[in-house]
């Protein structure tokens, strides 16, 4: 860091009180100027913030990357655009403590200022640019996600799905359905079942279905539960299918989605699955039972207030006072 020192020097000529750290960011050894830059950042004082903006340059990989962490929170026009130039930094840490920092901004200012970058060339850019304008939900920001699902980087695409799934970008909807089941990457299927969860039509229900049957059990995971929030009673069966599913994960998010729809027609596979060997299956299973309210679970779940599990006893109990309340006259 020595070709710095006649900068930095420069620069603690107007912070006297700090001139005693002078010596550690530019010492030799790169972890003496780490610790110096995370004592300046702790004061919070943004008048030292210039000493922060130049390290970034520093020599070292670790020291940059603590000096991106550190500048997290601080949204001047400077540090938003100090941000965006160290993504494409030579290093993956700094990379990553970039956009780590991006993502933690919460101005409406500093998401415009993004939006500037929002179609950058460079993939790994363009897509930390639009995971940290997810966080925001600036309307702003739909033309540019819309965009970005036509990419060929997934990492990007992903991305762009997440806003236009925060921001409830109802327009996108038949994009969002097409990506979620013909997609070639499986986390951008994933996300794009998730985000199918602002509202519900024909293209909706029948993508759903099919990532319900998804060759990847996160995807199948993901419409389980996306089928439950949109409360879809025409997923039913394929929901009791799911209950089946060679993954409990799925087999979990299938229980809460039945539970959600409140479909009697699936009591009886419910009641299956609170043999299930997993616990979570059964403590799911349970509670979907005592959100349908129906009499016939009745038994099944005074059995399982003796499971094994404590929290499966606790969900059965409930489900059990949930039939009781339905029961009695008001």
């Amino acid at each position: 860091m020595t070709h710095q020192t006649e900068s930095l020097s420069t620069r603690f000529a107007s912070h006297p009180e700090l001139t005693h750290l002078l010596p550690r960011l530019t010492a030799a050894d790169a972890e003496t100027r780490r610790i110096a830059l995370i004592e300046i950042a702790d004061s919070g004082d943004e008048d030292y913030l210039p000493i922060l903006l130049a390290a970034i340059g520093d020599d070292d990989a670790a020291v940059r990357a603590e000096t991106v962490r550190q500048l997290a929170g601080w949204e001047s026009p400077e540090i938003v655009d100090a941000l965006i130039r160290t993504l494409r930094d030579s290093d993956e840490q700094v990379r990553a403590a970039s956009a780590q920092s991006l993502s933690e901004l919460k101005t409406r200012e500093a998401g415009l200022q993004l939006l500037t970058v929002a179609d950058h060339d460079d993939p790994e850019v363009r897509a930390a640019v639009l995971c940290a304008l997810r966080e925001l939900r600036l309307p702003e920001a739909a033309p540019p996600a819309l965009r970005a699902l036509q990419h060929d980087a997934a990492p990007v695409r992903r991305e762009a799905v997440g806003i236009l799934g925060w921001l409830k970008h109802i327009e996108a909807l038949p994009q969002l359905a097409a990506l979620a089941i013909s997609d070639a990457d499986n986390e951008v299927r994933r996300a794009a079942a998730g985000a199918l969860g602002m509202a519900s039509d024909e293209s909706v229900t029948s993508a759903l279905l099919t990532a319900l049957r998804d060759e990847q059990w996160t995807v199948r995971e993901e419409a389980a539960s996306t089928l439950g929030k949109l409360q879809l009673g025409e997923a039913t069966d394929a929901l009791i299918a799911a209950l089946g599913d060679d993954y409990w994960q799925v087999r979990v998010r299938a229980a809460r989605s039945l539970g959600r729809i409140k479909n009697t027609d699936a009591v009886s596979a419910l009641i299956d699955a609170l043999q299930f060997p997993l616990s979570n299956v059964r403590k799911e299973a349970a509670i979907a039972l005592g959100e349908i309210g129906d009499a016939r679970a009745r038994l099944a779940l005074h059995d399982a207030a003796a499971d094994a599990d404590p929290d499966v006893r606790k969900a059965a109990r409930l489900a059990l006072s949930h039939l009781d309340a339905q029961a009695t006259p008001t």
